[in-house]
């Protein structure tokens, strides 16, 4: 067998060579992939999304026994939310816009509804359950309001603007439900048109007058400063299929002024998803603070004929396009 082999030596050589080869596939491991820093895959810490939504609601008569004015509503709801959430660290950020207008017949282009609210919170974990947080809230409008009469405005942005700052714990038994407690809380109210702060209106300091009881342009306070406690509540659960319910309740005691005078602000928003685009909403909010006085009829002749705090309801109610974004 031997002899054989010596007579065919590139026979010898072949076989040694795949010996080796062999050898070397087992011996030398595969090479490893290394993928670099900047194209490996990072958990996103940031979560962004939210819900547009237009109602329209139109109204048209034509010789119309019983009366009445034909009519064209449009109603937009804008909600943003961008939350972040890494480690015990957490930020919670909302944007919520409303805007409405009616037009009644003849009558000119009418806002029904203006509304703005930015609020931004900051919680550290302090436990399973609980969070060591601050908040900031900011309230306000977008355009200006007039009277009926078109003369002068009653509102505008910034004027009110109502500002939250506190500082406290924040208890979220479960992701349905939010509790924020703040024993330090900063409520600023800001009026930046001088006409209506000279007026005292939404609770600054009217201007002085003077002897003959005028008032003097200019000297009312633009700026009232509240320092107290503060509740925030947030709820939102899909109480029935495709209904979700969202509900914020505000409760804020003065300190220094008639701390047993809560100031309430309840919000209630009922969603009615019929498919991906067509929905429904109904939305309640409630306002009671002492410090805002309301033209009240004293007499009961129909007259104005003075102010004082009463309870603010504004209600809302609409059917329209709805879209949700992630």
């Amino acid at each position: 067998m031997l002899k054989a082999l010596l007579r065919f030596p590139f026979l010898i050589l072949f076989l040694s060579h795949l010996s080796l080869s062999t050898a070397s596939a087992q011996d030398i491991p595969a090479p490893v992939q290394i993928i670099p820093a900047d194209t490996a895959a990072v958990p996103n810490s940031w979560d962004f999304g939210g819900t547009g939504t237009v109602n329209f609601s139109q109204v048209s008569l034509s010789n119309w026994a019983a009366g009445g004015q034909s009519s064209l509503s449009a109603l937009g709801i804008l909600n943003i939310y961008s939350n972040y959430k890494k480690g015990k660290n957490t930020w919670n950020n909302t944007l919520d816009l409303t805007y409405g207008t009616v037009k009644l017949q003849e009558q000119r282009l009418r806002k029904s509804d203006d509304r703005l609210e930015l609020n931004l919170k900051y919680g550290r974990q302090a436990s399973s359950k609980w969070f060591y947080t601050a908040q900031l809230n900011t309230r306000t409008q977008l355009s200006p309001t007039y009277t009926p009469e078109r003369d002068s405005v009653i509102s505008n942005f910034m004027a009110p603007a109502f500002i939250l700052a506190s500082i406290g714990m924040d208890y979220k038994p479960n992701p349905k439900l939010s509790v924020f407690i703040s024993p330090f809380t900063g409520k600023f109210t800001a009026v930046l048109n001088q006409r209506m702060a000279d007026y005292g209106a939404f609770g600054v300091e009217a201007a002085q007058r003077d002897l003959e009881g005028n008032l003097i342009p200019g000297t009312g306070e633009r700026f009232r400063e509240e320092f107290g406690g503060f509740v925030n509540v947030r709820f939102r659960n899909e109480i029935f299929k495709n209904v979700i319910l969202q509900s914020k309740a505000d409760l804020f005691s003065n300190y220094l002024h008639n701390a047993k005078n809560i100031d309430v602000s309840w919000e209630n928003l009922v969603n009615f998803k019929v498919n991906k685009f067509l929905s429904a909403s109904l939305f309640v909010h409630m306002i009671y603070d002492d410090d805002i006085l309301i033209d009240i009829d004293r007499g009961g002749d129909g007259t104005m004929d003075g102010k004082g705090p009463r309870l603010q309801l504004k209600e809302t109610m609409g059917i329209g396009l709805s879209y949700k974004f992630e």
